[in-house]
C-alpha cells in the first residue's frame, strides 16, 4: 500500500503548462472573480492554499490587505511571483513556496481560498487539505474558522448511453465534458442523482460513498456514468443566490453495457478516497438493474451478477 503521506502528494504538482490554460477557463475565472469580490472584505487578511499561478491571489487582493498564496511546486511559486510584479496589488500578495498540508498563517485569517478540485473529487486533494487546515488552524488559533472559497460542493451521477465512436475508432474510455456544451454523443437515460452534498466550514467525509436508486426515464442501453461536480463558491444570502462552478464532467464507461427500459431501477454502489486515482472509482463501482416487469428484488452486491443483471468495471 502507498505511504498515505506520498499518496497524499499525487495531483498536487500539476504541469505548468495546465496553469496556463486555466486562466483561458472563463467559466472558471469569472467565477472566482464574482466570489471573491463578495467574500473579501475590505481588509480582510486572505490564505490561499495551492496558489498556482497567482490570480485566485489576485482578485482577493483588490480588497485585502494581506494575502498569503501558498504554492509547493518551485517552478509554478516563482512563475507566481514573475507574473504578480505585472499586476496591481502585487504588493500585498506574500508567495510562500510550502507545503498546503503543513503551512498556516502567521495571524488569522477572514478567507481562505483553495482550488485543488477535480470532477467527483478524484485526483486533486481539496477535501484532504481543507480538513487538515481546519484541525491545525483551530489547534493554533482557536475561536471560529475563515469562510471557504468554495463554500461547499454538490456532486451527482447520472445513467447514460455513450457513443464512443470516434471517426469510426471504438474507445470506451474515461472522457471529460465541458459543461455548457451541447453533447451530442450522450443519451440522457435518467436525471442526475446527488449522491454527497458538503460544506468546507463543517465536518464531511474524505470518501465520497454512496449506496443508491436512480429511475431510469428513458430507454436505452446502459454503457457508462456520468458524474458531475458543481462547486458553490460563494452563497449570497441577501440575493438568495450563489455563484457557481461546474468541473468538467466526467464520463466512465461501464464494462458491460445493460439494455434499460423507462421504469427500471437502477443501483449503484461506490465508494473511493477523495483525491484518489480513477482506478480507486471503477474499481468500487457495482450496477444492478431492476427491471419494471419482473417482481422486486432488493439490491444486494452478493447475489449471483447473471440473476441481477450486474456489471461491475
Amino acid at each position: 500500500m502507498t505511504p498515505l503521506r506520498d499518496y497524499a502528494e499525487l495531483g498536487q504538482f500539476i504541469p505548468l503548462h495546465y496553469h496556463y490554460n486555466m486562466l483561458n477557463d472563463t467559466a472558471r475565472m469569472q467565477g472566482f472573480k464574482a466570489a471573491l469580490d463578495y467574500a473579501v472584505r475590505p481588509g480582510a487578511r486572505v490564505l490561499e492554499l495551492g496558489g498556482g499561478t497567482g490570480v485566485l491571489s489576485h482578485f482577493a487582493a483588490r480588497k485585502a490587505a494581506r494575502v498569503w498564496c501558498v504554492e509547493r511546486n518551485p517552478e509554478l511559486a516563482a512563475k507566481a511571483r514573475e507574473i504578480l510584479t505585472l499586476n496591481p496589488y502585487g504588493n500585498k500578495i506574500e508567495v510562500v513556496e510550502a507545503d498546503a498540508f503543513d503551512y498556516l498563517p502567521p495571524e488569522p485569517v477572514d478567507v481562505v481560498i483553495c482550488e485543488m478540485l477535480h470532477v467527483a473529487m478524484l485526483r486533486e486533494k481539496q477535501l484532504a487539505v481543507i480538513s487538515a487546515f481546519k484541525e491545525r488552524y483551530l489547534k493554533k488559533f482557536g475561536g471560529a474558522l475563515p469562510v471557504f472559497v468554495p463554500e461547499a460542493f454538490i456532486q451527482a451521477v447520472q445513467p447514460v448511453q455513450q457513443d464512443f465512436y470516434f471517426e469510426d475508432y471504438y474507445a470506451p474510455t474515461i472522457l471529460f465534458q465541458e459543461p455548457a456544451a451541447v453533447q451530442t454523443k450522450t443519451y440522457e437515460l435518467a436525471a442526475p442523482a446527488v449522491y454527497q452534498l458538503a460544506s468546507y466550514d463543517e465536518a464531511y467525509s474524505l470518501n465520497c460513498a454512496w449506496d443508491g436508486t436512480v429511475a431510469i426515464e428513458r430507454p436505452g442501453v446502459l454503457n457508462a456514468l456520468r458524474f458531475v461536480t458543481k462547486n458553490i463558491l460563494a452563497i449570497v444570502v441577501a440575493e438568495q443566490r450563489s455563484v457557481d462552478w461546474h468541473n468538467q464532467y466526467l464520463i466512465v464507461p461501464l464494462q458491460e453495457p445493460l439494455t434499460v427500459e423507462a421504469g427500471d431501477r437502477l443501483h449503484l454502489h461506490f465508494d473511493y478516497p477523495a483525491g484518489g486515482l480513477f482506478a480507486a472509482l471503477t474499481a468500487s463501482l457495482l450496477i444492478a438493474v431492476e427491471a419494471k416487469t419482473r417482481r422486486d428484488i432488493p439490491f444486494s452486491p452478493q447475489r449471483d451478477a447473471a440473476e441481477q443483471r450486474t456489471a461491475a468495471l
